[in-house]
């Protein structure tokens, strides 16, 4: 059900608190219907919406309840987690899918009107802060953060890309709130504003900057896994809803494992379901959630995590969009350790994919790893009309991206791929003799 995103307000919020969307009053035999909020076009999201709803594992999951109960899944699409977040502490959403940031939102708006919601598991993340990228137009002459002084940008307060462009600009030495004129725009909106120039550039999460940079309307400027800090997206649950229903909560989380697991082995099948789903090109759906994309999924809440989340708080508190959280007791992974048994100690450990170059040939439902980046380079001159997609990691952060759209750096016989100039030039000047190449040029040089 495709539902128009609207900020949170305090009439939305304070709508009356009678309705359940899980139908938890109802008699023996009757119908429940489980109300599941979650944002298609954040990906990192899928296994707890686009991909979950996909592959029909949470239906399933109920089916094999057996407890005298009809199950129905209403799936509610929305553009961000505020509204999602509104109708949670309406009664009228069970379980929601959203970022770190809005997470905290949830957290102290279910808190402050009486409905207290938890972190119940972890869908994609990017234990560097990979998934929110600064990015600005093609022909900007911005090269650096520390560019955007006086100029104006886009981004949506209270998202995890708002905290990634207010940390970068503190780090920079401009003040997040004076410095810059920042604009409070939804992600479509803010792509418009990019495009028309009416905004120098825009901070935003997956996957509207790897969109745009693919789509050719923009270039990365800063690359969040600059920051060194993870950034995660989570599923959250009413605590009456799950005090009340845990076999459905359960069998909620086992539906997310099972569809965590199907992207791992089958990760070009799914991005291309997702992308069938979404309207999004596939080659973007794979950028972030590929084998070796930005995002790694798994639904254990891992304490690296938790502990970022924390440091989250004291960004929120800043922008005077909420106060003190108590993040320990926003957390309860009760319900996915139940569901996942044995193999939660497993998951909880595990570490992300390490970075890899990959081809995604024409034609092709697997894609190829190289070696190295030259390596790639050489199979890409050789195979110019038969590549989908080409991707790389940075450097130095790791973070994937685009081939074509990477940033080249020749030091001897390697060719060194960047996100953005700014790291590509923070390297060229520690290490003598190496300078930045075209694309083209690297091509030519690896073939």
């Amino acid at each position: 059900m495709k539902r128009t995103a609207v900020a949170v307000s305090a009439v939305v919020l304070l709508l009356p608190l009678s309705a359940c969307g899980g139908s938890a009053e109802a008699g023996s035999g009757s119908t429940v219907t489980v109300t599941v909020g979650y944002q298609s076009k954040t990906i990192n999201t899928v296994t707890a919406g686009t991909l979950l709803r996909s592959l029909g594992y949470f239906e399933k999951q109920l089916n094999a309840l057996h407890d005298g109960h009809t199950y129905k899944v209403d799936w509610q699409d929305y553009a961000t987690g505020a509204p999602i977040t509104a109708q949670m502490t309406a009664g009228k959403i069970d379980i929601g899918s959203m970022g770190d940031f809005p997470l905290l939102l949830n957290a102290a708006r279910g808190k402050q009107l009486g409905r207290p919601t938890h972190l119940v598991s972890v869908t994609g993340y990017n234990l560097r802060g990979g998934l929110n990228t600064v990015v600005t137009a093609p022909g900007s002459k911005l090269t650096s953060l520390k560019d955007l002084q006086g100029k104006k940008v886009s981004t949506s307060i209270g998202s995890a890309a708002d905290g990634t462009l207010v940390r970068a600009l503190q780090r920079a030495g401009i003040d997040p709130d004076k410095g810059i004129s920042k604009l409070n725009q939804q992600p479509a909106v803010g792509a418009s504003a990019l495009s028309s120039g009416s905004v120098d550039a825009l901070s935003q999460f997956v996957a509207w900057p790897g969109l745009l940079a693919y789509q050719g309307k923009a270039k990365a400027l800063y690359d969040g896994a600059q920051l060194n800090l993870p950034t995660f997206h989570g599923v959250t649950a009413r605590e009456d809803f799950a005090k009340q229903r845990p076999a459905v909560l359960e069998a909620f989380l086992k539906a997310q494992a099972e569809a965590t697991d199907y992207l791992h082995a089958h990760p070009v099948t799914a991005s291309e379901k997702v992308a069938e789903a979404t309207g999004l090109p596939a080659e973007v759906v794979y950028l972030y959630n590929g084998a070796h994309g930005i995002a790694t999924f798994d639904p254990a809440v891992k304490p690296q995590l938790v502990s970022a989340l924390k440091q989250d708080v004291s960004v929120l508190k800043a922008a005077k969009l909420t106060g003190d959280i108590d993040v320990n007791s926003f957390v309860d992974d009760q319900y996915v350790k139940k569901a996942l048994a044995a193999s939660y100690a497993k998951r909880l450990t595990a570490a992300p994919a390490p970075a890899a170059s990959e081809v995604w040939p024409k034609g092709s439902e697997k894609t190829v790893s190289f070696k190295s980046t030259k390596e790639l380079l050489a199979y890409v001159a050789g195979h110019k009309d038969g590549v989908r997609a080409a991707y790389v990691p940075d450097a130095t952060t790791g973070t994937l991206w685009f081939a074509d759209k990477a940033v080249w750096v020749a030091n001897g016989n390697q060719l060194l791929p960047f996100v953005t100039p700014a790291t590509a030039q923070a390297y060229v000047t520690a290490h003598g003799g190496a300078r930045t190449v075209s694309y083209s040029a690297a091509l030519e040089r690896a073939s």
